[in-house]
C-alpha cells in the first residue's frame, strides 16, 4: 500500500515556508553577502599560522554534518523520499571527506600529514568534497518528489556504502596516486592550475544556488539549502578563489562561512523537530482527554441503549408468546422485524464498543501463534455449521508480536468474513499463509467466496461501508474498521485484494515478527 500522505506536512522537506521565514532567510544571504564584500579587499592579508584552528573548525563540521545526515535520513525513511536520502549522502559525504581532509592537512597531526598524504593530497580533497555537496543539492532538487519502493533501511544503507566507498575512491586517488593529479599547491600558495580546478567548483556551487533561488515551490528544507548554497559560494570565494593561499584572511573567514553553512540545516531542523514534539506533546494531552470522554459517552451510550432495547425485545416475545394465536398474520411479521431490529442494533451497539476499545486499549505485546489462533477460530466455525463443506489450509509456524487480545479479534472478523462472504459458494476453501514481499512477512487470509470490486476498496475499511447488501450478507459494516485498528495500533499496514465472484485476500503484516 502507499504511504499515507495526510501527514507529510508535519515534515521540513515537505512544510511550505511562513513569510517570516523567507524574509529571515533573504537576511541572512544579504548579511552573509554583506560581509564578504567587506573581506574582499583583505582576503589576501597573511595572518599568523594556527593549524589547530583547522581541527576544532573540522571537528564542529564533522560533527554537525553527520547529525544532520541522521536526521535526514531519518526523514526520508518516512517519506521514502529519493530526494532525501540524496541530500543525507550529500551531507555524510562532506562530513566523511572533512575527516580525510583533516587527518591529511599538513602540520595538523604529522609534518605532512597522516594516511600516506602528499603535498597535494588535502587541496584536492577540499576539490573534491565541495564539488560533491553541490552535485547532490541539485540531485535533491531535480528529482523533487520522487519515491523509492524499496525498504528505507535497504535504501539507507546502500547510500551510506556508496558514500564510503567513493570518499575511500578519492582518498586513495589524492593520496596514492597524487601524480594522476596536476599540480595545485606550492607550498601554502596556490599554482596557475588551481585557478581552473577551483573556478570549476566554485561553477557548481553557483548552480546548484542559482537553482535554489529560482525555485517557485519551496518546503522550509529547499528554503534553508538556498542559504546553505550562497553560504558555500562566499565559503570557497574566500578561502579559494580571492586569497593567496593557507592561513590568510579567506582561509580563516572562508571556512567560517562554511561553518554557518553547516550548522544553518541542523539548527533549522532540530527547532523544527523540537516544535514538532511539544505539538505532539498537547495534541497527545488533548486527544487523553477527550477519549477518555468518549470512553464514558460510549458506557452511558450503550447502558442507555441497552435497556429500551432489551424492552423492545421482551415486550415482543411477550407478545407472541401471549396473544400469538389470536394476532393477525401480518401484526406476526410486524412483530418479527421488531424483534429483529433489536436485536440487529443490540450487535451494532456491541461492534461500536469493540471498536472503541480496539482504539483506546494498550498494545501488550507478545509471541502469538497465529497460525494455532486461525486453526481454533476455524474448528469454530464449522462447529455451527458441520452441514458446509469447507476446506481449510494454514501454514504452521505464523507467529508475531502482538496483543493476543487485539489479534484474536482481527483474526475472528477476517475469518468470519470468509467464513459468511462464502456462503453462496458450493465449495468454499479458506486459506492462511504468508507471503515476503520487500522483505517484510505478510500473513493472508483468501477465500473463493463472493468478493469484491478493487475500485470499491477504498470503502472497505471505512465504519458502516458495506459492499453487499444486508439481505445477502448480514452484518454490522465495523468488523473490517476494527481489523484495520488494530493492526494499526501494531504499527503495522493491512491490505485488500479481490474480485467479484471469485474472493477477496486481506494481507497484514506487523513490524516485529516473533
Amino acid at each position: 500500500m502507499s504511504p499515507d500522505t495526510s501527514g507529510h506536512q508535519l515534515f521540513i522537506s515537505t512544510l511550505p515556508p511562513t513569510a517570516a521565514e523567507r524574509r529571515l532567510a533573504v537576511t541572512v544571504v544579504v548579511a552573509s553577502c554583506a560581509i564578504f564584500l567587506l573581506s574582499v579587499p583583505f582576503a589576501k592579508v597573511p595572518l599568523t599560522p594556527f593549524p589547530v584552528f583547522v581541527a576544532i573548525y573540522q571537528s564542529i563540521l564533522v560533527v554537525s554534518d553527520l547529525i544532520t545526515a541522521v536526521l535526514l535520513f531519518g526523514n526520508a525513511s518516512i517519506l521514502r523520499s529519493r530526494p532525501l536520502m540524496i541530500l543525507a549522502s550529500g551531507y555524510l559525504f562532506t562530513g566523511v571527506m572533512a575527516i580525510a581532509h583533516m587527518l591529511t592537512f599538513p602540520g595538523l597531526f604529522a609534518p605532512a600529514g597522516l594516511l600516506g598524504a602528499g603535498p597535494q593530497s588535502t587541496a584536492w580533497l577540499y576539490m573534491f568534497w565541495h564539488a560533491g555537496f553541490p552535485l547532490a543539492v541539485m540531485a535533491y532538487f531535480r528529482l523533487d518528489g520522487a519515491t523509492t519502493q524499496r525498504p528505507p533501511w535497504q535504501a539507507i544503507l546502500a547510500c551510506v556504502l556508496l558514500v564510503l566507498a567513493l570518499a575511500a575512491g578519492l582518498v586513495l586517488l589524492t593520496n596514492e596516486n597524487a601524480s594522476a593529479l596536476p599540480s595545485i599547491m606550492r607550498g601554502s600558495h596556490y599554482t596557475g592550475v588551481m585557478i581552473f580546478v577551483v573556478g570549476s567548483v566554485w561553477g557548481l556551487i553557483f548552480a546548484a544556488a542559482a537553482w535554489s533561488w529560482r525555485r517557485r515551490r519551496r518546503s522550509v528544507l529547499d528554503l534553508w539549502m538556498m542559504v546553505v548554497m550562497f553560504a558555500w559560494l562566499f565559503d570557497v570565494a574566500l578561502s579559494a578563489v580571492l586569497n593567496a593561499g593557507r592561513f590568510d584572511v579567506g582561509f580563516y573567514l572562508g571556512r567560517l562561512s562554511g561553518l554557518l553553512a553547516s550548522v544553518v540545516v541542523l539548527i533549522v531542523l532540530l527547532n523544527h523537530t523540537l516544535t514538532l514534539y511539544s505539538e505532539l506533546a498537547a495534541t497527545a494531552t488533548a486527544l487523553e482527554l477527550s477519549n477518555q470522554e468518549l470512553d464514558a459517552f460510549a458506557y452511558a451510550v450503550s447502558h442507555d441503549l441497552r435497556a429500551p432495547l432489551r424492552a423492545m425485545d421482551g415486550f415482543s416475545q411477550a407478545l407472541v408468546e401471549d396473544y400469538g394465536p389470536t394476532l393477525a398474520e401480518e401484526a406476526r411479521q410486524f412483530i418479527d422485524e421488531i424483534i429483529g431490529a433489536s436485536r440487529k442494533m443490540a450487535e451494532l451497539i456491541d461492534a461500536i464498543l469493540t471498536l472503541s476499545r480496539t482504539t483506546r486499549s494498550e498494545v501488550a505485546c507478545e509471541p502469538v501463534d497465529i497460525s494455532a489462533m486461525a486453526g481454533r477460530l476455524l474448528a469454530g466455525l464449522a462447529r455451527t455449521e458441520p452441514q458446509r463443506s469447507v476446506t481449510t489450509e494454514v501454514e504452521p509456524g505464523l507467529v508475531v508480536m502482538g496483543d493476543p487480545r487485539m489479534l484474536e479479534t482481527a483474526m475472528t472478523n477476517l475469518l468470519g468474513n470468509a467464513w459468511k462472504y462464502g456462503g453462496n459458494t458450493s465449495f468454499l476453501e479458506i486459506r492462511v499463509y504468508s507471503e515476503r514481499r520487500d522483505g517484510q512477512r505478510w500473513i493472508c487470509i483468501a477465500d473463493n467466496g463472493a468478493g469484491f470490486d478493487m475500485k470499491h476498496a477504498a470503502r472497505l475499511f471505512r465504519p458502516f461501508q458495506r459492499l453487499h447488501r444486508q439481505d445477502e450478507f448480514p452484518g454490522t459494516g465495523i468488523g473490517l474498521a476494527t481489523v484495520q485498528r488494530v493492526i494499526r495500533r501494531h504499527g503495522g499496514e493491512i491490505e485488500a485484494r479481490g474480485e467479484p465472484g471469485r474472493g477477496a485476500t486481506f494481507c497484514f503484516t506487523l513490524p516485529m515478527t516473533a
